[in-house]
């Protein structure tokens, strides 16, 4: 979570090299806090029109396509992990990506997901057979963070499909995420989205994303349009013809959630299975163990009671795949920094904690309502979001419930799924 973009204006500490230090506090405090003050309100559309009338508008200029057919559309090779990456413990599988990917500065990999959010047998679409794991990307203008922009084009954000039907030889290709607009004339178009996506979360055909100071966005896997390739550094209408980047499809957005309570930082994003009905998680993100609500960016009605961070849980309706309501039904504080990623069983709770460029991460866990939290196993160095694969994902299984971690730093990017337990 390296974005200037979110730590500019805020007095942030530079990342702590020295391993274990980010463990501390060894006791993480949990408790419980009033969820209602966090609520969300959906929003259909933007200042253009609704998204629905403008993703109907593109459907009449482009080619429509859905994630079944970019994951039979993939263009990489990504090399399959035989054994732990780097610092990692409890290893069971994942793959690593190609020589460019790994080492390209401007692109900076950050949420993961996969089939077995998506439906409960582990496989995409419904009644289909994909194995396939998503992963965000953001754009860095600056990414040695030195104040000055090495790079004048953002870019915005970037969503690989993975196809894992082979585990031994998976492929890859990247899709633009936009925003559908008008142009000043009135034509469909679209733009780039300039944010962190720093976690997301795969539900039925919908992909949800964190928007860190407003809440969430929502886009349609059924809904992505095949565009001009020529043209690397133009996105959205040009001329009568559509760009995007120099990739070949584009995913607009389609719905977003927007924070209409206390601030909350949504840094991370989860899925938990386990609970009745299904429900999703987020996580905020602190560089000390207090979130820093300073700043003018955010949505909301101002800071919460405490600067603790927090886990906060929405419930899920299986059947639209939305919010049940935009009001949460569970708030828990941990006093944890630099938490990276969070899934959920329950009332159990798992965090990915991070410890700079250098340092070992962490898989870590804590009960609602307890005041304790324990490492489970060591993550890789920059260990980012997290996303829970059960053993009983029936269509896509492992021998044993696993968790599915990536890290982002170029030249130790991984993808990979460590045993639940730790074992």
């Amino acid at each position: 979570m390296t974005r200037r973009s979110i730590l500019r204006g805020i007095a942030a500490a530079p990342f702590v090299g020295a391993a274990g230090a980010v463990l501390a506090p060894a006791t993480a405090h949990a408790a419980t806090t009033d969820p209602a003050q966090f609520a969300l309100t959906t929003r259909t559309g933007n200042s253009y029109g609704e998204f629905a009338d403008l993703n109907a508008g593109l459907a009449t200029k482009l080619p429509k396509v859905d994630a079944t057919a970019v994951l039979a559309d993939t263009n990489r090779k990504a090399p399959r992990l035989t054994s732990a990456p780097g610092t990692s413990q409890a290893f069971e599988a994942g793959f690593t990506w190609d020589s460019a990917d790994q080492a390209v500065d401007y692109w900076i990999p950050q949420g993961v997901t996969t089939s077995a959010d998506a439906y409960g047998n582990g496989v995409y679409p419904e009644g289909g057979s994909n194995k396939a794991v998503l992963v965000s990307w953001y754009f860095e203008t600056d990414p040695d963070d030195d104040g000055v922009d090495e790079y004048a084009l953002d870019k915005g954000l970037r969503l690989t499909f993975v196809n894992y039907n082979s585990a031994a030889a998976p492929t890859y290709r990247h899709v633009l995420l936009v925003e559908p607009v008008k142009t000043a004339t009135g034509e469909f178009s679209f733009n780039p989205i300039r944010k962190h996506a720093g976690g997301i979360l795969w539900y039925g055909n919908l992909l949800y994303v964190v928007d860190t100071y407003k809440g969430l966005r929502v886009f349609d896997l059924n809904t992505l349009f095949q565009v001009d390739t020529t043209q690397a550094d133009s996105c959205g209408l040009i001329d009568g013809t559509y760009y995007g980047y120099g990739y070949t499809y584009v995913l607009p957005q389609s719905g977003a959630y927007d924070n209409t309570g206390k601030f909350l930082r949504y840094s991370a994003i989860g899925l938990d299975r386990a609970s009745t009905p299904d429900s999703l998680v987020v996580s905020e993100y602190s560089e000390d163990g207090a979130v820093d609500y300073s700043g003018t960016s955010w949505t909301g009605t101002g800071v919460p009671t405490t600067t603790t961070p927090k886990v906060v849980r929405w419930n899920l309706d299986y059947t639209t795949r939305k919010l049940s309501s935009g009001t949460p039904s569970e708030a828990v504080t941990v006093a944890q920094k630099k938490i990276q990623g969070v899934v959920s069983r329950n009332s159990k709770h798992y965090l990915s904690v991070s410890n700079g460029p250098s340092g070992t991460g962490a898989l870590r866990t804590f009960t609602s309502g307890a005041n304790t939290a324990s490492t489970v196993c060591n993550l890789a160095i920059g260990c980012e979001d997290l996303s829970y694969h059960s053993s009983g994902a029936s269509g896509w299984s492992f021998a044993e419930s696993v968790i599915w971690n990536l890290s982002e730093y170029a030249g130790k990017r991984y993808v990979y799924a460590v045993h639940a337990d730790g074992s």
